[in-house]
C-alpha cells in the first residue's frame, strides 16, 4: 500500500497549480479528479486529444498519476477516451459514481456492466464508490454489484459507512471487493472533521486490507466544502504523515 492525494482535495486551484502544492506538501502521487464543471481535468477534453492531455501533465508534475476518478456520466466514446488516457499512463482504476438510490438494480447492473467491459479493453479496472444518495450507501448493495458484474469493484470511503454500530461488519463486508480506498478523519454525524478529532480506525482498516491482499493507494481526499483551503492544506499534511506511519 502507498499514499496518494486527490486533487480534488485543492479543487480551487487549475491542476497543474494543484500538483505543485501536493508535492510541496510532500506527496508522490495523486489520484486526477475529473470534473467538467471543475479547474482541472475536463473528461471530453481528454478524450478528444488523449496525446495532448497526457503531454501536457507531463510537462506540469512529476507526481506519479495512479487512479481516475470521474464524477459525471458520459458518453461510451468520452469514457473509452479516458481509459486509453489511463493506459498510456500506466493508472489501473478509475472510480465511477453509483446511479442514485432507487436506481433500478438491473439497470445499474446494465450501466456499470458496459463500463467494466470497455474498461477490460485497456487494462483499466473500474470500481463504484461508497456514497450518500447512491446505490452504494447500503454496503450490501454495493457488494452485490461487484458479485454480479464480473470486474467491478469498489472505491472504500469509510466515511460515508459510519452510521450506527456496525462499521466492523462493514470494514469486512467490503475490503474484499476494494479496488480503491478514500480516507479522511470523519464521526457518525460529519463526514469530515479535522485529523484526530474523528472516530475512523485507520490502523484497523489497514489490518483487514492487508488481510485481502490490498497492494494500491490510500487516498487522501479531504471534500472542499467542509474546510478552507488553507485548513485543508494542513489536513492533507496531516494525514499523510498519519497514513505513512501506519505503514
Amino acid at each position: 500500500m502507498f499514499v496518494c492525494a486527490s486533487s480534488r482535495s485543492l479543487h480551487e486551484y487549475d491542476l497543474a497549480e494543484a500538483c505543485h502544492r501536493l508535492e510541496d506538501l510532500g506527496f508522490n502521487a495523486i489520484e486526477l479528479w475529473i470534473d467538467s464543471r471543475g479547474p482541472q481535468v475536463d473528461p471530453a477534453a481528454v478524450a478528444a486529444d488523449v496525446d495532448g492531455f497526457i503531454a501536457g501533465f507531463r510537462d506540469q508534475t512529476r507526481l506519479l498519476p495512479v487512479a481516475f476518478r470521474l464524477t459525471e456520466e458520459v458518453s461510451a466514446e468520452v469514457f473509452q477516451g479516458l481509459c486509453r488516457a489511463a493506459k498510456a499512463l500506466r493508472v489501473s482504476q478509475i472510480t465511477v459514481a453509483a446511479s442514485a438510490k432507487g436506481t433500478p438494480f438491473n439497470e445499474e447492473i446494465d450501466r456499470l456492466g458496459s463500463m467494466v467491459r470497455a474498461a477490460r479493453k485497456e487494462g483499466v479496472k473500474v470500481s463504484c464508490k461508497s456514497d450518500f444518495g447512491t446505490l452504494t450507501e447500503d454496503p450490501h448493495t454495493a457488494v452485490e454489484l461487484c458479485e454480479t458484474i464480473k470486474g467491478l469493484g469498489v472505491s472504500y470511503d469509510p466515511s460515508y459507512y459510519m452510521r450506527g454500530s456496525n462499521a466492523e461488519q462493514i470494514l469486512e463486508l467490503v475490503t474484499p471487493y476494494a479496488f480503491h480506498v478514500y480516507l479522511r478523519d470523519s464521526n457518525s454525524a460529519e463526514v469530515q472533521v479535522p485529523v484526530g478529532l474523528g472516530e475512523v480506525d485507520y490502523a484497523r482498516i489497514l489490518v483487514q486490507l492487508e488481510r485481502n491482499n490490498y497492494d494500491r493507494a490510500l487516498c487522501a481526499d479531504l471534500v472542499p466544502d467542509h474546510s478552507t483551503i488553507k485548513d485543508r492544506s494542513l489536513e492533507l499534511r496531516k494525514l499523510l504523515m498519519l497514513l505513512e506511519s501506519l505503514l
